[in-house]
């Protein structure tokens, strides 16, 4: 079994109110239903009847943990998320497949670009984006034992960056530390982007801080605060839509607060081109090399 897989597996038979369905996407899950039997259930591509089943299965006490692509399960489903599970604030575990760049081969329909800024709109909605699978499975138990809905950013790329906290939630983790010129905000995918750009901007003579905000909500506003304190530029840096994602979120914090520090927000102005994943990056400015340089050029204009 893959490590997944393998602590859901370990989960459910320690605890029997634990369910798995998916909505016909059995990528991470491909030996667990012959391990737990009837309690996964495969409801095919009907993800708004998947989330309604979870509802049900809430309100009697269960916890399931639904799976699907991002896309579908955000957008396809939204209503029943935001009426059925969000207004009752039920337990519910939705885990969204291939987000953000990972979706890379697919076109617009199968891009979830937006699903941060979806999720973020329902109160209580816990957002959990680790940056590989190590947190991943870190942050497995919080998932299951919080009494909310919690909405994950599936990843399954094994050490993407060198952890230097265990996992907490709404407390970023301070990949690069620094920040007298730029901090970059950051989550997921592109928290392993934003350390090798951080590198080429201490190569150039910047001094850098990159902060892994893994969970979304709950936010921690004490780092998001202190760079704008801190630095001359701050930078949201995501894989989502430019101007409803991180940015949107960090912004109101510092005109909540009176601050006014110059913000960079690197996201997506619309749907990626797909390719492979390096072609996409490229194409779409992602690589460390375009980002130092974009980042170089807007903190001289701030010098």
């Amino acid at each position: 079994m893959q490590p997944y897989e393998q602590v859901l597996a370990e989960r459910m038979a320690e605890d029997e109110r634990v369910v798995v369905l998916t909505a016909e996407n059995r990528a991470a899950l491909r030996n667990l239903p012959d391990r737990v039997g009837d309690r996964f259930i495969d409801f095919g591509i009907a993800e708004q009847t998947m989330i309604g089943a979870a509802a049900g299965m809430a309100s009697r006490g269960r916890i399931p943990i639904v799976h699907a692509l991002a896309t579908f399960l955000t957008l396809r489903a939204f209503e029943f998320i935001r009426t059925d599970v969000g207004i009752p604030r039920l337990p519910v575990k939705i885990v969204g497949g291939v987000p953000g760049f990972l979706s890379d081969g697919n076109g617009p329909t199968h891009q979830a670009v937006e699903d941060i800024a979806l999720m973020w709109g329902i109160p209580d909605m816990a957002i959990f984006c680790p940056a590989d699978e190590e947190e991943l499975l870190e942050g497995l138990p919080w998932v299951l034992d919080t009494g909310t809905p919690v909405y994950v950013r599936h990843i399954g790329s094994k050490g993407r960056v060198t952890h230097t906290a265990p996992f907490e939630p709404g407390v970023a983790e301070t990949l690069v530390d620094g920040g007298a010129d730029v901090t970059i905000l950051t989550y997921g995918f592109c928290a392993a982007i934003a350390v090798e750009t951080a590198e080429r901007l201490h190569a150039a003579g910047y001094d850098v801080r990159v902060e892994h905000l893994r969970t979304i909500a709950p936010l921690d506003e004490s780092a998001i605060l202190r760079a704008g304190r801190e630095s001359t530029l701050v930078v949201t840096l995501e894989d989502h839509f430019d101007f409803s994602g991180l940015g949107a979120i960090v912004a109101p914090i510092f005109l909540r607060e009176r601050m006014a520090p110059a913000l960079e927000v690197i996201g997506l102005p619309t749907w990626f081109r797909p390719g492979r994943l390096d072609e996409v990056l490229e194409a779409a400015g992602f690589t460390p090399e375009a980002l130092a340089t974009r980042i170089t050029n807007r903190l001289k204009e701030e010098q």
